[in-house]
């Protein structure tokens, strides 16, 4: 596609700001979630912060030349449950947040080290693109029952599976109309406005719910608004599990360990399909330029920033790379923007408070497009490949088969996606018929 506003491109401060706020509104939702899940007192609002200034690393690290927002990682739910799990307190769990995710930003150091030395060319030997192109569709299809999920669900989970999906569709029309209109004002935020038109359509439906006392309306959870400040400092990781350390010992430690270094690994293969997918959308290759060291070296810092400040070790975020592939807004400037928005968002709890009310619903329709980008870019890879032949016809297959099949593996505690598991045997399978006719 064409891109409207490239790498280097800096748009006008006013825009930036727009810009800014609707990278967030794309991965704001994950990366609040994250903390909620695991819970034991994790604040959404301090791993918000971890996530700017984790980029803020990143873009750093990158030399202002990846247009990739990272939020926090799904993949080290488990190893953050088992942090907890194993401590003698909360505060040695905090402790073990930030101990892990230092071991998991440590294995992206060596690897960085490692291609530092070696290059990157193996990389394209190992995993060409009838191996990266299915993995990316697959990392977009995973995600569609999420989406379908969500665009059924209410904020308060009374309201009717008909009057969600209503709102969630609103979404969705509003937001491809924006994509395509001829307006560049509005092609530029189509998830800004689609999601402002879904949230007024549920208004509606709420309030009308609330004046009949009809809870099949209501799907809007107006409680997120109860008793705000507006200002509040979030409870960064750092300053509980200092309180945590003298729980400490050799087994904890190791426990860590093997909670989250096995998972580092998995997620590396999933940096390189999301720089290789972010790539072919900019038409510029990431890993020669600024290199995939430097990628590596910037997620995996990052990550540990991420986890010291807000306990959820962070990734690139597959939503953020099809904001970019949608919006055709490539500015790394519009990254940086985000960042720094998301870091003072953070104090700023009316803000943080409207986005949780945002319904599922809503968010399923904005997420049925961007799951459906990143699945199309995947394909779009495919299309580069010779699927008259056998060889690259069994690679996809295998790929496509076992990702959207949902095939997971699980060694001990530790556990492969199926996004990882697919693209392994991919990788296999392209290894083993590599030199047959």
């Amino acid at each position: 596609m064409k891109l409207i506003y490239g790498i280097e491109d800096r748009p006008a401060l006013s825009k930036l700001i727009v810009f800014g706020i609707q990278q967030l509104l794309a991965i704001m939702a994950a990366t609040l979630v994250v903390p909620v899940i695991v819970g034991n007192g994790m604040q959404p609002s301090a791993a918000l912060f971890g996530a700017g200034v984790g980029t803020l690393t990143y873009v750093l690290f990158t030399k202002k030349k990846s247009p990739v927002f990272l939020g926090s990682s799904f993949a080290f739910l488990g190893s953050m449950a088992s942090a907890f799990a194993g401590a003698v307190s909360v505060q040695a769990g905090y402790a073990g947040l930030i101990i892990g995710a230092a071991f998991a930003g440590l294995v992206y150091v060596v690897i960085s080290l490692i291609v530092k030395l070696v290059g990157v060319e193996w990389i394209d030997k190992l995993m060409p693109k009838s191996v990266i192109g299915p993995t990316v569709a697959i990392i977009g299809l995973s995600l569609a029952g999420n989406a379908i999920g969500d665009l059924q669900k209410s904020g308060t989970g009374s309201a009717s599976v008909y009057v969600c999906i209503i709102c969630g569709l609103v979404t969705l029309a509003v937001v491809m109309l924006c994509s395509v209109s001829k307006k560049k004002s509005l092609k530029l935020i189509p998830f800004i406005v689609g999601i402002l038109a879904g949230y007024l359509v549920a208004v509606i439906f709420t309030v009308v719910g609330l004046k009949t006392g009809n809870e099949a309306l209501m799907v809007i959870d107006f409680s997120n608004f109860a008793n705000l400040k507006l200002l509040e400092v979030p409870s960064f990781t750092f300053l509980t599990a200092a309180k945590g350390l003298k729980d400490l010992n050799a087994s904890y430690i190791f426990t860590i360990f093997v909670a989250y270094v096995p998972v580092a690994f998995v997620v590396f293969a999933e940096h390189i399909a999301d720089h290789k997918n972010i790539s072919s959308i900019i038409e510029k290759d990431l890993l020669k330029d600024p290199g995939l060291s430097r990628t590596l070296l910037g997620d995996g810092v990052g990550s540990m920033v991420g986890a010291f400040f807000g306990g959820c070790p962070n990734t690139t975020y597959g939503e953020s790379v099809a904001c970019v592939a949608l919006t055709g807004n490539a500015s790394v400037s519009s990254i940086v923007t985000a960042s720094f928005l998301a870091i003072i968002i953070s104090f700023f709890s009316p803000f943080v408070a409207f986005v949780n009310s945002i319904p599922s619903c809503v968010m399923g329709g904005v997420c049925m497009a961007l799951y459906g980008f990143i699945a199309v870019s995947g394909l779009k890879m495919i299309q580069k490949v010779d699927l008259e032949d056998n060889k690259n016809l069994f690679v996809v297959s295998v790929i496509l088969v076992s990702g959207i099949g949902g095939l997971t593996i699980r060694f001990g505690a530790v556990s492969l996606t199926a996004i990882a598991t697919s693209l392994i045997l991919g990788i296999l399978t392209n290894l083993m018929l590599k030199n047959r006719n």
